[in-house]
C-alpha cells in the first residue's frame, strides 16, 4: 500500500459491521494498515482503530463523518466501499420509491464516499475501491433492473473518476463478483476471501496501474 516512510497505511471501510466488511477488516488488519470502520450504528467492532457511524446515503452526515475521519487519523490511503444492497421484484411491480433507494445505497453511496476520500488523499494520493456486480459490469438479469442499473453506475463512476483524478495520483477500481459465497455456502459464485485478496492486491502497488479497471471475479459461476 502506498504511503510515507514511517507511517502507516489508513485504510477506511465502509459496512465494516457486515459480512464482506467484517472480512475487509481482518484482511486489512493483517496487513498492518491502520483502520477506520464506517457503520450505520456506533456499536463494538473487533480489530479497528476508530468506529465512525454515518448514513452513507446522507449527503451531510458522509462529508460530517469523513471530516471525523481526517482528525482521528490525519491522513485517508485507501477507500473500501462494500455498502450496497440487493433487491429483485417484477419491473411492473417496481416503485419509483423502491428504484430510487436500490440508487441511494449502491450508487449515491459511491459517489459521496469516492468524493470526500478523494479531497482527503488529494495531497498524498490513494486508492479508491468499490464493488459493482456481474449485472452492472455484464448483463442484468430478469426481476433486477434496479440492482444491475445502480451497479452499472458504479462501474461508470469508477471509469469517470479515474480519468479526473489520475493528476493527484487518486486510483480507483470496481470489482465486480457474480454471487458471494461465504462461509461453507456451496453454491456457485466466488468466495469472501478472494475478494479481500483481491482489494489488498489493488490497494498495493499493482493497483496503480489498473485506474479504471473493472474486476470480474465470477469464481465457479465463470
Amino acid at each position: 500500500m502506498n504511503q510515507p516512510t514511517n507511517e502507516r497505511c489508513v485504510v477506511a471501510i465502509t459496512g465494516a459491521a457486515g459480512r464482506l466488511g467484517r472480512r475487509m477488516v481482518h484482511g486489512f488488519g493483517k496487513s498492518g494498515a491502520r483502520l477506520a470502520a464506517l457503520v450505520r450504528s456506533e456499536g463494538p467492532l473487533d480489530g479497528v482503530d476508530a468506529v465512525l457511524a454515518a448514513d452513507l446515503t446522507d449527503e451531510a452526515d458522509v462529508t460530517r463523518v469523513f471530516k471525523e475521519l481526517h482528525d482521528t487519523f490525519g491522513r485517508l490511503d485507501v477507500l473500501v466501499h462494500t455498502v450496497g444492497a440487493w433487491a429483485a421484484s417484477s419491473l411492473l411491480d417496481t416503485s419509483a420509491a423502491d428504484f430510487e433507494r436500490m440508487l441511494r445505497i449502491n450508487l449515491t453511496t459511491t459517489m459521496l464516499c469516492f468524493r470526500e476520500a478523494s479531497r482527503l488523499m488529494a495531497p498524498t494520493g490513494g486508492r479508491l475501491i468499490a464493488f459493482a456486480s456481474a449485472q452492472g459490469a455484464d448483463r442484468a438479469r430478469a426481476r433486477q433492473a434496479s440492482y444491475s442499473a445502480s451497479k452499472a453506475g458504479v462501474i461508470r463512476i469508477v471509469e469517470s473518476a479515474a480519468e479526473e483524478l489520475r493528476p493527484i495520483n487518486v486510483t480507483t477500481h470496481a470489482i465486480a463478483p457474480s454471487f458471494v459465497l461465504y462461509d461453507d455456502d456451496a453454491s456457485e459464485g466466488v468466495k469472501a476471501s478472494a475478494l479481500v485478496d483481491l482489494a489488498l492486491y489493488l490497494a498495493g502497488p499493482a493497483g496503480a496501474s489498473l485506474s479504471g479497471a473493472t474486476l470480474r471475479t465470477y469464481g465457479t459461476a465463470g
